[in-house]
């Protein structure tokens, strides 16, 4: 998966908000906007290339508000499988929210 593509699904709208990530944004007080700023401001941080059904990638991007948001999501090549999304756990992160700290 490459941003370029994810940003260009993102513009057309042609998402799709699966149960999963609404239940994750409405438990952890994420709105919809802060999911599509982040994605269209964001980068790649992992590729997760054998995920089923779609390959699929974590992307760090950031809210309006200038918070750092993680987001999980998947492409068929027409569609942006919306997965979940999480505010990043700083002990769990690198200061960039970009590695996975070693525990």
């Amino acid at each position: 998966m490459v941003i370029e593509d994810i940003i260009l699904l993102c513009r057309k709208k042609s998402m799709r908000w699966i149960n999963h990530i609404l239940e994750c944004i409405f438990r952890r007080g994420i709105c919809m906007d802060d999911i599509e700023t982040a994605l269209l401001t964001g980068e790649i941080i992992e590729q997760y290339p054998n995920d089923y059904p779609f390959p699929s990638c974590l992307i760090l991007g950031r809210t309006e508000a200038g918070r750092n948001l993680h987001i999980v999501c998947g492409s068929n090549g027409s569609e942006l499988w919306l997965i979940t999304a999480y505010y990043p756990n700083p002990d769990q992160w690198t200061d960039d929210y970009k590695q996975r700290r070693k525990l």
